[in-house]
């Protein structure tokens, strides 16, 4: 009796406790996945679309690389006979990632819309709303010819749903401007402002693509006119060491990011690289050497890994695609020299930021981010 009963026992104990342990992981299981999922959406604000940015940028820039050229020089030539296949798999690598973000930027906005309307009242978080639209217009650009081409419907649709926010936008900013005492222009200006320039000036980009001519003057003037008065802005404030945190500074590259893009849309709007984009070309250029000169600038940023690094990428990458056009239209050794540089330290930065985010993937939601700091409500 005791060989049999003992067996019984131990195998009513046993199923008890699996019966236990079963029901415990459940609760134990969502209630994890539930507190990631808050941790997640409260910290993940708009300035995490910078990476969607540097993607997207790197699409359109191997596109132009790969497609057909004007420019004979045997560089150009090598650069054409880049494998298609990389640029589909780099196009489809920033499509899942911008549309990744934007489904957890959506989740955001549905759960803790108190912290997006903090993010939209705030003076440098408002100009990050500008990122996702110009990501989504750098993918409608650098879109495969197997998918959308500016002469379909769908190029018009899209175009349309991406510039009407960035309009709304334009209209809350520039507005504040000059009718509100607390938001004018000398009061709020910060690096991070040029974001709704790029916004208007990649608009005005697409428009041009598809022959939207009028479309496109529109976006490009409402864009420059603002870009002077803040570039001169910002030049007056650049002293003020408050005026940027410090681990924004990466930010800093926007100032010839927004003259990069102002050439490439201009160009795309009259049909040649004629001097004024040649014009916009240098200031860029100047304002690119002005700032790698004075590496100390950036050093206290670059201590540990921030997602804001991923501000260093796209800034270089229309750099890089600027002077490809640039190369294309003047003829000459010192052109394809400088876009070859360009060219490499582009790609360069931008596995550099891949690999980095990849090895510090624990510390791409910090606690001490500078911007999601304000956005505690």
């Amino acid at each position: 009796m005791e060989k049999i009963s003992i067996p019984n026992i131990e195998l009513v104990i046993i199923e008890k406790n699996i019966t236990n342990i079963t029901n415990n992981q459940k609760p134990t299981s969502l209630i994890v996945t539930k507190r990631f999922l808050t941790c997640l959406l409260t910290k993940l604000h708009a300035g995490y679309f910078r990476i969607s940015l540097s993607l997207g940028g790197q699409a359109l820039l191997w596109k132009t690389l790969i497609g057909p050229t004007k420019d004979t020089s045997i560089s150009r030539h090598v650069l054409s006979m880049l494998p298609n296949s990389v640029f589909i798999l780099l196009w489809s690598l920033s499509l899942f990632i911008l549309s990744l973000l934007s489904l957890l930027y959506l989740l955001r906005c549905l759960f803790f819309f108190k912290m997006v309307k903090a993010e939209f009242l705030h003076h440098v978080g408002v100009n990050y709303l500008f990122a996702p639209w110009i990501s989504w217009f750098l993918l409608l650009q650098s879109s495969p010819v197997e998918f959308i081409t500016p002469e379909t419907l769908t190029y018009l649709i899209l175009w349309w749903i991406f510039a009407v926010p960035v309009v709304i936008l334009d209209i809350k900013i520039y507005g504040q401007w000059f009718t509100k005492g607390k938001r004018f222009l000398s009061t709020v200006a910060n690096p991070t402002s040029q974001l709704s320039v790029i916004g208007n000036l990649v608009g005005a980009r697409a428009a041009a693509e598809m022959g939207w001519k009028e479309s496109a003057v529109c976006l490009f003037s409402l864009g420059m006119v603002h870009y002077l008065v803040l570039f001169v802005t910002l030049y007056q404030r650049f002293s003020d060491g408050d005026s940027v945190h410090v681990m924004l500074r990466p930010v800093l590259f926007l100032f010839f990011a927004a003259p990069g893009v102002a050439c490439l849309a201009w160009e795309s709007i009259v049909g040649d690289f004629d001097t004024l984009s040649k014009m916009l070309f240098f200031l860029s250029l100047f304002l690119f050497i002005s700032l790698i000169c004075r590496p100390a600038l950036f050093k206290r940023s670059m201590t540990r890994f921030n997602v804001a690094w991923w501000a260093y990428s796209f800034p270089v990458t229309i750099l890089a695609l600027a002077s490809t056009e640039y190369a294309q239209q003047v003829k000459g050794a010192f052109s394809h020299i400088l876009m070859l540089i360009l060219l490499a330290l582009s790609v360069l930065v931008s596995v550099s930021l891949t690999v980095f985010t990849l090895l510090n993937s624990k510390m791409l939601l910090p606690d001490n981010d500078p911007i999601a700091s304000f956005l505690i409500v």
